[in-house]
């Protein structure tokens, strides 16, 4: 019997030695690298004290992490409408100054830059106003706390209410570190933890408690301590005058459940000064409308797209350069979706375009709407007449302003926004038809005319801001106050 080996079994015993190869390679290559991150893990090279402000101390430790934070720093990705950069929002859309007529937003609205930026571009803002002295400025301290690691230990320090109380420039020498590591992680154990007791209280009054959540639910629950809509109530038992921060969850986390929270504890956020209807302003809904939408649904996280992980020198870490997933598809979106980055860009541009065009429509009516009201005022009508009238004004705005506010909402959840939207123009175009009947029985015949507002300075102007006054305040501000605030921070960090 012959001993010679036939070549098609040779062929296999080389390619099965080939593929085991390459398999202890893998489990190697998975050794070294847990070895690796179990080193960088539990080698700490400077100790990190509780709260610790300074993002470059916890870098110390965490480098990769750091270095990535402050890639947030870059200001030139652009998307179809937005993008990372300093844009002029009332400049783009000038119906907004007319929209916030009578509200800090009406004077200055940028688009948000990186986290890196976050008391450079509040300090910067004519809506902060420019205090001479440190009680004065139109904004509370509240304003301060989500920009910054300072604000968690400024309130470890001196206690929630103490921190809530007096105005904005009240603590501007105290807190001066851009958001960073001590606002979403735990000094010694490095888990996520949450510093803002608003999130937690808002939890506690729906018999919830935040400290049971897993990690998953974590890296979107750090988000939402300031990524979400809230209010500033002054009326709280035992806190009375205080703009104690609050969360308007207690009904849910709809645009209805939060407006029925709203009426019943009747909050204002300002009263419009042409319509006179009182006004709520949502700040940004992100987290509530990112949980309607089907990401959110799927046990998705907000890391898992704005902060995916990344590999570096055989280290899987998570990506803290926090942005937008379109400036990073391969690692964000790719992940899961096979389609091409192409497609994944234009699947989101097609729902932003159908959002944006309802949204820009409500906007036209409802600055119909205020016109025609404050015209109605005019010609003599009482409050017994406007008062439906109002609340039409208040409900139909609400619902515009929940879509422009809720960062990335129309990606999050396209369907939830554009039901909002079709409720919202109903509501301002029934109102509308109401103003309508008001005026022909005050004696108005006509259309009420659309105010001339093309550009920014025309509908500052329309309203009656005094724009130059505004910004020789802030001129003065830096000038005068800011060089003090900075240098009382460099003589309290120098004792750390």
């Amino acid at each position: 019997m012959s001993n010679t080996r036939k070549p098609w079994k040779n062929w296999v015993l080389f390619l099965a030695s080939l593929v085991i190869v390459f398999l202890l390679g893998l489990l190697v290559s998975s050794i070294t690298t847990r070895k690796m991150e179990a080193k960088f893990a539990y080698t700490p090279l400077t100790k990190i004290n509780k709260l610790e402000p300074r993002n470059e101390v916890w870098g110390e430790n965490f480098p990769r992490e750091f270095q990535s934070y402050y890639k947030t720093a870059d200001t030139t990705f652009r998307s179809k409408y937005n993008g990372n950069a300093m844009i002029d929002m009332l400049d783009v859309d000038p119906r907004l100054v007319v929209l916030w007529a009578g509200y800090g937003f009406a004077k200055d609205y940028n688009q948000g830059r990186g986290h890196v930026y976050a008391i450079d571009d509040l300090t910067n803002s004519l809506r902060t106003g420019g205090p001479t002295g440190p009680d004065d400025g139109p904004m509370p301290s509240t304003c301060w706390t989500c920009k910054s690691p300072d604000v968690p230990r400024l309130i470890n320090e001196i206690g929630v209410n103490d921190y809530y109380k007096g105005k904005w420039a009240s603590k501007g020498e105290q807190i001066v570190n851009p958001i960073g590591c001590a606002n979403c992680h735990d000094e010694k154990s490095m888990k996520l933890t949450i510093t803002q007791p608003a999130l937690i209280e808002a939890f506690q009054r729906q018999g919830k408690d935040i400290t049971k959540s897993s990690h998953n639910e974590m890296r979107s629950l750090v988000c939402a301590q300031c990524h979400v809509e809230y209010y500033f109530n002054k009326d709280l038992p035992g806190k009375e005058g205080i703009p104690y921060l609050v969360f308007p969850w207690d009904d849910g986390q709809t645009v209805e459940d939060m407006e029925k929270y709203y009426d019943r504890v009747k909050h204002v956020d300002w009263v419009h000064s042409i319509s006179k209807a009182p006004m709520l302003k949502a700040q940004h809904p992100g987290y509530e409308v990112f949980k309607m939408g089907i990401h959110g649904k799927r046990g998705v996280s907000c890391s898992d797209c704005h902060m995916p992980y990344k590999t570096e020198g055989g280290q899987k870490f998570t990506d803290h350069h926090i942005q937008s997933p379109l400036n990073n598809v391969a690692n964000s979106c790719q992940v899961c979706h096979r389609e091409e980055k192409d497609e994944l860009i234009k699947n989101v541009y097609d729902n932003q375009d159908r959002i944006i065009e309802n949204r820009d429509q409500l906007e036209v009516l409802l600055v119909r709407a205020h016109v025609e009201a404050g015209k109605a005022w005019e010609l003599g009508a009482s409050e017994a007449q406007m008062k439906d009238i109002l609340h039409g004004i208040r409900l139909g705005q609400w619902r515009w302003d929940y879509v422009a506010a809720s960062h990335g909402g129309s990606f999050h959840a396209p369907v939830e926004l554009g039901r909002v939207l079709g409720k919202g123009i109903d509501i301002t175009q029934e109102t509308r038809i109401k103003l309508a009947k008001l005026l022909m029985e005050l004696g108005f015949k006509g259309e009420v005319p659309y105010p001339a507002i093309e550009t920014k300075a025309e509908a500052q102007k329309f309203i009656g801001l005094d724009m130059e006054k505004l910004k020789a305040e802030k001129d003065k501000f830096k000038k005068e106050l800011l060089p003090k605030w900075k240098a009382a921070a460099k003589e309290r960090e120098a004792k750390y």
